[in-house]
């Protein structure tokens, strides 16, 4: 198992707080873009976080009173006019490779939306497990808009199960901005925040999470990810096949005797 809170990233921030990892894009003059590094280094980071000991829950934050503004014209737009179909495939697989890592890290991860969170920004957002925003935020998933289709990393899949399909399709062929409000309407968002209070809530949610039981909290993420593709009676004998696991850790066991001497239980993950 590696240990990832001392992770030193190169093309986005990332620091440690407790077990909560907290990473954000760092080209907060541009609202945050994503290049062709910052997409490889973000896959990477998050391949290895299923293999650290150290991290219980990742919080996504927004830099600069922006989340994202999603693949930069100059640094990935242009180049990709250049590329033939094999280079086209190469960076679109990359890029759905992301959103699989994340979902396969086996960490909670909090999306702490403020401003702009359009495009490549708005899918990891939606690839998070919860999303809290400010007043301000403006989603959008402007796929469309730069002439391509909205089924990118995806979007096609996840957003109408998060937002249900006649509104992700209105989303998704329009390119038009969600606000905050409909988000939390929605479902998108789990709830709007003041700015100022924006990271601190993620914060404090995430470390609600964390001081869980992690092996509990994997399999959580892991059941909620591959129950897409199973019938009801499928998922009901999988739930009990990871629940008669995780009843063999010793947090379950933990668990019993806090309760019945009366005090939190304490976590240890295993």
């Amino acid at each position: 198992m590696s240990d990832m809170l001392d992770y030193q990233a190169t093309h986005f921030k990332c620091r440690a707080e407790g077990p909560v990892a907290v990473v954000s894009l760092d080209r907060p003059d541009r609202k945050n873009p994503l290049t062709f590094e910052s997409y490889a280094e973000l896959r990477d980071y998050f391949r290895a976080l299923a293999y650290a000991d150290d991290v219980n829950a990742i919080v996504f934050t927004s830099n600069g009173g922006n989340f994202s503004s999603g693949g930069d014209v100059h640094d990935i737009i242009g180049p990709l006019l250049q590329r033939d179909m094999k280079g086209l495939l190469e960076f679109t697989r990359m890029t759905g490779d992301l959103v699989k890592a994340m979902n396969a890290c086996g960490k909670p991860i909090i999306a702490a939306v403020d401003g702009v969170c359009v495009g490549a920004g708005a899918i990891i957002a939606m690839a998070s497990d919860m999303r809290l925003a400010t007043p301000e935020a403006k989603t959008a998933f402007l796929f469309t808009r730069v002439g391509l289709a909205g089924c990118d990393m995806g979007a096609c899949a996840i957003l109408p199960r998060i937002i249900g399909q006649a509104r992700a399709a209105e989303l998704l062929y329009t390119g038009r901005s969600m606000s905050a409000d409909e988000g939390e309407r929605w479902g998108f968002f789990s709830r709007v925040v003041d700015q100022d209070s924006l990271e601190s809530e993620a914060m404090k949610l995430a470390t609600r999470v964390a001081s869980g039981p992690t092996f509990g909290n994997m399999i959580t993420k892991t059941m909620l990810a591959q129950e897409w593709n199973m019938s009801i009676d499928q998922a009901i004998e999988a739930e009990a096949q990871a629940q008669a696991i995780c009843m063999q850790t010793e947090d379950f066991k933990r668990a019993y005797e806090a309760f019945v001497a009366k005090r939190k239980p304490i976590f240890e993950g295993n």
